[in-house]
Order: structure tokens, then sequence, then C-alpha cells
């Protein structure tokens, strides 16, 4: 079996054994297990050593306990602690473009803006997402030593590494995606257990921007609009027998579809990182709509309440991106004629 088809299968049961573990204890917030396990895959091509598991978990451990840095001054002095947070949120950014680890500046992001906006509202919120995110991405780990022992790699290849960007061009692509993710933290900070799953899916839109070629940004609201239909499809494909286990298999075969396309085995006119987003899009979509059912909430309106919030984020960072590039291309443009 080829590398990449491997990366896949690894990618699709590591989704699906991360879900059905979470959602099987019943942990608070379920849905973020599979969708760190989503980035976790797609980001390593081989396990992980047990000091770089550690090593990774003290990163977000760190990323949490800078987000609760960040709280006080949510609190008492709200415009700066909005400063503060757009300036870690660039510098976290900024250290993935600048050749650092994009896994880890996706965590530091993620830490961030949930455990901050968390915070502002409820101490007690804010610990719940800490302990979510930490053992969430520890089962991602442990997840991703398994698969590599169920799907084997005959030769490991060398660790590859991404090409650092230039340094102003890794300043203005942080800047861009601090942008995108700033309205949507600003709109949970209203109700922060009602909007975190907005903050993930900015989040992802963010780390998305930072690789979005100029002229491509309508792939952040194309990824949002599959993510939704894949979302409805999952959800009426669950529907003919729910189950846990069934979850977990049907997870397994709609991650599988995408993983194809994100590793290019099968060949698509968009970008990895449109599936990337379309898959996070419908676990976050999916797994809401799964809490919403288990309380007795209208599934259906709640959906396209939260769809149509997802499709104007991605609206708004598609614009943002528009926007800043066209700005960029029409000053030095404006200054060789000056010349």
């Amino acid at each position: 079996m080829p590398m990449l088809q491997r990366r896949a299968l690894r990618l699709a049961i590591g989704a699906a054994a991360c879900l059905v573990v979470s959602y099987g204890l019943q942990w608070p917030i379920p849905f973020v297990a599979p969708v760190l396990a989503v980035f976790v895959f797609a980001s390593m091509e081989r396990p992980l050593t047990v000091r770089a598991g550690v090593g990774l978990a003290l990163v977000m451990l760190l990323a949490t306990g800078s987000g609760l840095l960040l709280v006080p001054f949510l609190r008492e002095a709200p415009v700066s602690g909005v400063l503060m947070t757009g300036l870690c949120l660039f510098l976290a950014f900024r250290h993935g473009l600048r050749g650092g680890n994009m896994l880890v500046s996706t965590f530091l992001v993620a830490g961030v803006t949930l455990i901050a906006a968390a915070g502002s509202a409820d101490g007690a919120l804010a610990v719940t997402v800490i302990g979510t995110l930490t053992r969430s991405l520890l089962l991602a780990v442990l997840m991703l030593g398994a698969c590599h022992v169920l799907v084997r790699e005959p030769h490991l290849s060398p660790a590859s590494h991404r090409k650092a960007e230039p340094h102003e061009q890794a300043d203005w692509m942080a800047l861009r995606a601090t942008l995108v993710v700033m309205p949507p933290f600003l709109l949970a900070m209203a109700d922060p257990a009602a909007y975190l799953p907005i903050i993930m899916k900015a989040v992802s839109l963010g780390r998305q921007s930072c690789t979005t070629a100029r002229g491509a940004a309508r792939e952040l609201v194309g990824s949002t609009l599959l993510g939704g239909l894949l979302a409805i499809a999952f959800w009426l494909a669950l529907g003919l027998f729910v189950h846990l286990w069934m979850y977990g298999l049907w997870m397994a075969l709609f991650s599988l579809w995408i993983a194809r396309r994100l590793f290019r085995l099968h060949a698509t006119s968009m970008s990895p990182g449109f599936w990337l987003n379309s898959l996070v899009t419908m676990i976050i979509l999916l797994g809401q709509s799964v809490e919403d059912s288990a309380t007795g909430k209208d599934v259906y309106q709640a959906f396209l309440v939260r769809m149509g919030l997802f499709v104007g984020v991605s609206l708004y960072a598609c614009l943002m991106l528009a926007v800043l590039d066209i700005r960029r291309t029409t000053v030095p443009d404006q200054e060789q004629l000056s010349r």
C-alpha cells in the first residue's frame, strides 16, 4: 500500500477512534477530540516519541496558561485585554509561518482564544475547556502511535520540514490570520458557552488563511458549505441506526472520503487546506447537533443558526483576505508610480 494511502487510512481510523473514546467516556465537549486528531494526523507523518508527546502536552498547557493570564485583563480592562489577545494571536501565527511547527501554532491559537473567552465569563468553564483540550490532545497522540502500529510503514521516511516564509511575507500572513480570528473571538465573549464552536471554526479558517494563495479566498466559503453538506449527509446516515459504534464507523467512512482528497490520492482542483477545513467543519457541526439532540433542543433550527454563523465568519474571512491583498498590491504600485 502506498504511503499516502496509509496516511489517509490512519487519519480515518484515528478520527473515528478519538470520537468513540471521547463520547464513550462522556467527556465535556467531546467533538474536540476528533478535531484535534484531524490536525495531528494531517500534520504528522510519523508517531511521536514519549518525549515529544510530553513536550506537545506541555505546549498545550502553556497555551492554555497564556489564555488564563489574559482573563484578568479582559475582565478589568477589556480594550487592553483584546489588544493583548490580538498580539498573542499574531505571534502564534508568525511562529508557524517563520518555520516553526504549524501544529504547535494552531494549538497556541486555540488555547489563547478558547481559554480567554471561556475564562472571561466563567472560571469553571475555562477549567473544563483546559481539561478537554489536554485530554483530547493526549488521546490524539496516543491514537497516532496506535494507528502506526495497525497500519505500518515499511520504511519511515525522514521527517519533512516545511519551508519557512520570508519574514515580511510571514508577518503579513500572520496579520491576515489574526484579523480573521479576532471578530469571532469578540463575538464569543458575549456568550462563550454558546459560541465556542465559532472560535474553533475561526481557528481553522485562520490556519487555512496562512496557506491560501491570493485569489483563492473563495475556498474558505466553499469548504464551509461542503462541511455543512457533509454534516447533513452524516446526520441522515446516522439516523438509520443510532449507536455509538455506528457513529464511529460513519466517521471513519466520511473521514476516509475526505482524506483521500486531502492527501491527493483523488486529484481535485482544491487545496489540501480546503479539504482539511471541510472535515473540521463537518465534525464541529455534527458534534454540536448530537449535543443539541441529547439536551432536547431543536436540532434543525440550531443547525441552521450555527451554519449561518459559520458562513458569515467565512464570508468575513474571504472579504478580509481580499481587501488586505488588494491594499498590499496597491500601495507598492503607487510607490513605483511616485518614483
